[in-house]
């Protein structure tokens, strides 16, 4: 029983279906070993910077497999920056900012991404690179006597990233 705001109470009930669905693109069940301490607030540039973003009660709402509050159209997860500073915090090894990955692999599979977000893919995709690479990088690197960057092996990237129903691989 949760208290509610009038005094009242209110029976809260988690929707396993959601967890269980997350624990399918995670490493099983780990959302449930979070105790909820906040060690993952502490040094998340989202927190410090968005004024929105909280780690904890993202894991929090996963708990309660709150996920029709997480998967959204304006979903705060994609403002997640994946530094990992959660997963090095997190003293029950949780790993927050896998779950969060995960999250966001499953809006990803409702068709839901950000623009911003959806111009990475595309870049990644066609380069193998999350930025593009213009003359202006290649002359910064020379002026920090940085090696020329390599081609990207793009026919081994494309295999790992080809759907496993074209791939062949079904397991």
């Amino acid at each position: 029983m949760v208290q509610g705001r009038n005094n009242s109470q209110e029976t809260v009930r988690v929707d396993f279906r959601f967890r269980r669905e997350l624990a399918q693109k995670l490493e099983g069940n780990l959302a449930s070993f979070c105790y909820q301490c906040g060690a993952c607030v502490g040094d998340c540039p989202a927190t410090t910077y968005s004024g929105t973003f909280n780690p904890r009660e993202i894991m929090l709402k996963v708990l309660y497999g709150l996920g029709e509050e997480l998967l959204t159209e304006d979903s705060i997860l994609w403002q997640c920056t994946n530094c990992y500073n959660c997963h090095e915090r997190c003293p029950q090894e949780v790993k927050p900012v896998e779950v969060i990955i995960s999250l966001k692999n499953m809006l990803a599979d409702r068709g839901i991404i950000p623009p911003s977000a959806q111009k990475i893919i595309e870049t990644f995709e066609t380069t193998g690179r999350t930025t593009p690479i213009s003359s202006a990088v290649h002359k910064q690197r020379e002026r920090f006597g940085l090696p020329p960057l390599q081609p990207v092996p793009m026919d081994e990237i494309r295999a790992l990233i080809e759907p496993a129903s074209k791939g062949g691989d079904t397991a």
